[in-house]
């Protein structure tokens, strides 16, 4: 006998008058009895929301009153708002009035502005890090590096990033000065800039890489779906053969613009993602509604780590129909949806209201935050750590529409993985370092035009120059095997076994001294590769260092050689 028979067999007892209840008279109370359950508990917790706000309320005006210092509203609240919203995902976030720019910026890729990037410099002064091409930061003249000084009567020093960019935007048709100082010249400069609706490119560069059409899609922002449907066409007419669509460091963004990608290389009215949530208006089905562009052409998608939300779906939805190789690494793992809720003074949280579901019904999300939660929970009262999970112990199978096995819950797992050298520590170091940029000023200044993106190559006089300034300006790095080392001196000094390996601890410390020529000269190749970048994203803006990065690309040189094997090709899907 199950629960359920148990459980009224139970309730076959005396009533009140001395009479036995029959079976069908103790199912029906029972019935009764699992109907007011949710209503109840229902009550409580709406209860429960009451006394925590009323508590919260309260202690507030009492802070508010009685504590000795007067208190910022604004501040504290948001203190409060963040921490309590962190405890919840990455992805659930409040936006006041003064940020709905960014949330709009997210959705939408417009906003009011210059249409450049910025960046804070280890001496704390904000300088132009990347203007966008056509934009009016790029149209008045502003430069990588120039430092930000004034808009107009307001002094920038002291101010972080977020605080000079949002003095930098604006409505769009408002005119302001902004002061810089350009390095190698003596005097700043006074540049008057009209704000203008600035939008982002969701494709910074597509073009011919042989007999393959390479478009690099960043974001999934409005209209972009028509975006990739016209570089489509074009790459097409110029020969195109197969295609390859590239969402490495996608972070996503529109889902029905994901959909509507999809729909170009499949047929309308097949089911590409479905929502589930805790409210039924969280549920919805997304089917293809257009007839496609193309559902022959060969197709590649490129992923990583950092391919995540709609440009997962639209690789996991392109395998899952078995319509395209994906080629690379691993995939983010976000399988959660959130949706924008207005709230009062014009603010809004976006907040995650459910999560996605791709053709084969696999949910790619990676981690549980639930269960993160819980894991944090017990180790702050106990000081114990949960046991390490079997990544793979817990995921179910699924099928692609062809029968191939397929798995939820890690991101997208490519069909042809690709295997990367990690980044040299001194690479990784000086391509973020200002050494690196003030190289790619005198550069830029010494040189009023260079070649063409496929005929520019970094000379070994230009690395030598690097070298010399990286030692000019005392260019330090982290260096992890400095760092084991002094661990385990210390260990050996706390055991006592130190002074008897005092020699050669001493020994090895000198082979691994510092030597930054060493280590530039062991990692040039790299080390030129970010040269470059730094040159030619000064001349041909983003496309230009998006077509550069491509050479010696071992994602896309996998792709093509995928591509160019109708066999290979063939076989990858059907196996």
């Amino acid at each position: 006998m199950g629960w359920f028979g148990k459980l009224c067999l139970s309730l076959s007892v005396l009533n009140n008058k001395g009479e036995k209840l029959t079976m069908k008279k103790a199912f029906i109370i029972l019935l009764g009895l699992v109907a007011m359950m949710p209503v109840r508990a229902q009550s409580e917790h709406t209860f429960e929301v009451a006394k925590n706000l009323d508590v919260f309320n309260s202690l507030y005006r009492q802070l508010d009153v009685f504590y000795v210092d007067t208190l910022e509203a604004d501040k504290l609240i948001r203190i409060g708002i963040d921490a309590m919203l962190e405890e919840l995902d990455p992805y659930t976030v409040y936006y006041p009035e003064e940020d709905m720019g960014d949330l709009k910026m997210m959705t939408t890729g417009k906003y009011g502005g210059i249409g450049s990037i910025i960046r804070m410099r280890k001496d704390s002064t904000v300088i132009v890090a990347e203007p966008y091409a056509g934009m009016p930061a790029a149209e008045v003249g502003l430069q990588i590096g120039d430092v930000m000084l004034k808009i107009d009567d307001k002094d920038l020093k002291g101010m972080s990033t977020s605080e000079v960019s949002e003095l930098l935007r604006g409505e769009p048709g408002t005119t302001f000065v902004l002061q810089i100082q350009r390095p190698g010249e003596k005097k700043p400069r006074d540049i008057k800039i009209t704000r203008r609706n600035v939008k982002v490119a969701a494709i910074p560069y597509y073009g011919l890489i042989g007999d393959a059409g390479y478009i690099n899609l960043t974001q999934f922002t409005e209209e972009c779906a028509k975006d990739v449907r016209k570089a489509v066409i074009s790459l097409k007419d110029k020969g195109a053969k197969s295609i390859i669509l590239d969402l490495r460091m996608n972070g996503g963004g529109l889902l029905n613009e994901a959909v509507d990608i999809v729909n170009l290389f499949v047929p309308k009215g097949l089911k590409i993602v479905e929502t589930k949530g805790k409210l039924l208006a969280s549920n919805s089905t997304y089917l293809t509604r257009n007839e496609p562009l193309d559902l022959d052409i060969p197709l590649a998608v490129l992923v990583n780590g950092r391919t995540a939300s709609s440009a997962e779906i639209v690789s996991g939805a392109l395998q899952d129909l078995d319509r395209a190789v994906i080629v690379g690494s691993k995939t983010f793992g976000k399988g959660l949806v959130q949706s924008p809720r207005e709230l009062p003074y014009n603010g809004s949280l976006k907040l995650t209201t459910a999560k996605y579901y791709i053709p084969s019904g696999r949910c790619i999300q990676a981690i549980d935050y639930k269960q993160k939660r819980k894991d944090a929970e017990i180790y702050r009262t106990t000081g114990k750590r949960a046991e390490a999970k079997d990544s793979l112990a817990n995921q179910h199978i699924f099928h692609t529409a062809g029968g191939r096995e397929v798995m939820e819950g890690s991101g997208i797992m490519p069909d042809v993985v690709v295997k990367h050298d990690t980044l040299a520590n001194v690479v990784y170091y000086l391509s973020a370092d200002d050494v690196m940029t003030d190289w790619g000023t005198q550069y830029f200044q010494k040189h009023p035009t260079i070649p063409a993106v496929k005929d520019f190559a970094i000379t070994q006089e230009d690395f030598e120059e690097l070298k010399r300034m990286a030692k000019d300006n005392d260019f330090k790095y982290d260096r992890l095997s400095e760092k084991r080392l002094a661990d385990l001196k210390k260990t050996a000094e706390f055991e006592d076994y130190y002074e008897d390996a005092k020699d050669e601890f001493e020994a090895l410390e000198k082979k691994l001294a510092h030597n930054l020529d060493r280590d530039m000269d062991k990692h040039q190749k790299d080390i030129c590769k970010i040269m470059a970048q730094e040159v030619i994203k000064r001349y041909y803006y983003q496309a230009g260092a998006v077509e550069d990065s491509l050479k010696d690309d071992e994602d896309v040189e996998k792709a093509i050689e995928v591509l160019n094997n109708e066999g290979e090709y063939t076989k990858i899907l059907r196996k």
